[in-house]
């Protein structure tokens, strides 16, 4: 069992708190790991798959502006799918991805296996990036593994 969906499971089953998740880059993958482990219902509220920019638009309220001028993997695009999330949600926790996973799709200054998550709480977005190697599949797996991290290590300091 990872040791650190497990932590994620008692904390948010000791406070009463809910998670969200919006992926783009992992398409589900995320929502699939949190949802792993019963009882997981009593905490998990939703999981947003918006792949396309329309769908970010759409669902979460990303901005058409943010998506033009920064991209859809960037820091300002996971901040706004993270609170969209959020608020869609209802929760105290929403968790956002989006990456290029390759094997093509990447550029100079994006290459591929560069992905950005967002993390949103009631009174506080945080967002972290990070470069993976590998091919497709490692790079999306790496991805869900950082962004269980990344709740894992705000859980404990809210």
């Amino acid at each position: 069992m990872n040791n650190t969906l497990a932590k994620i499971t008692a904390r948010l089953s000791e406070c009463g708190q809910t998670v969200t998740c919006a992926e783009s880059c992992t398409g589900g993958l995320l929502a699939a790991e949190l949802t792993r482990l019963p009882g997981s219902s009593a905490w998990f509220e939703a999981g947003f798959v918006t792949y396309s920019n329309e769908a970010k638009q759409q669902l979460l309220g990303v901005k058409d502006n943010t998506l033009a001028f920064y991209g859809a993997v960037s820091e300002e695009t996971v901040r706004e799918m993270a609170l969209g999330a959020l608020i869609a949600a209802k929760a105290d926790f929403a968790l956002s991805i989006s990456g290029i996973a390759g094997p093509t799709g990447g550029s100079d200054e994006k290459p591929v296996g560069t992905v950005w998550f967002g993390l949103a709480a009631k009174q506080r977005i945080w967002a972290k990036t990070a470069l993976f190697s590998g091919d497709r599949d490692s790079i999306r797996a790496q991805a869900v593994q950082f962004a269980l991290d990344f709740l894992c290590e705000k859980i404990e300091e809210v």
